[in-house]
């Protein structure tokens, strides 16, 4: 069962479905104890940062996601949360990964958002989130604002000449930074591995 945090204005449909798909169970709920209680979290999101933590504040879902001791996956802006700071609104993330959240710089034939089909290199192949996936796969991504390059990189990618961080990890908090469920079966895969821990 995972569970997957609804923290407004989040696409939870198409997350719902994908994990249908791969006969995963899933759940969605705003429900402080009952995310606390999950065994596997997952955090989505779409739209502006600080307009999404906003909403998880007024919800009092930041600590209690802060405080997680089971597998948690966020997912685009979902990832982006997992750090300290993000450059969109100036915001404060949830500061689980000490690093800002940057915009892309603007560069000649460089269109932004990055957005459509880019290949991931595996940093850290035997992290189990990437568990039978070629370094080289291709992810969907829609984004305007990255997580830099650090040790907490499991899978990276460029857009121009800027690497970024595509699959975040540490300790029990990953992230993706693509669509995995607008991804294919190496998206699919993911979820699966993510269904496993």
């Amino acid at each position: 069962m995972i569970t997957i945090v609804e923290s407004g204005g989040a696409n939870i449909s198409s997350i719902l479905f994908a994990l249908e798909r791969i006969g995963v169970k899933a759940e969605w709920t705003a429900d402080a104890d009952k995310i606390a209680k999950a065994s596997r979290v997952m955090l989505p999101g779409v739209g502006a940062a600080a307009e999404a933590m906003k909403q998880l504040h007024a919800l009092e879902l930041d600590e209690c996601i802060k405080s997680l001791t089971c597998p948690v996956m966020g997912i685009c802006l979902g990832m982006q949360m997992l750090f300290e700071t993000s450059e969109e609104g100036n915001a404060k993330m949830l500061g689980i990964i000490q690093s800002p959240v940057v915009k892309f710089r603007e560069e000649p034939d460089k269109t932004i958002p990055h957005m459509g089909w880019n290949v991931v290199a595996l940093e850290q192949k035997d992290h189990p989130l990437v568990a039978d996936i070629d370094s080289g796969s291709f992810f969907y991504f829609v984004h305007s604002y990255y997580a830099p390059f650090g040790n907490y990189t499991v899978g990276a990618c460029s857009h121009g000449s800027e690497k970024f961080s595509a699959i975040v990890a540490q300790d029990n908090f990953m992230g993706c930074q693509f669509h995995p469920e607008r991804s294919g079966a190496v998206g699919s895969k993911i979820l699966e591995n993510f269904s496993r821990l």
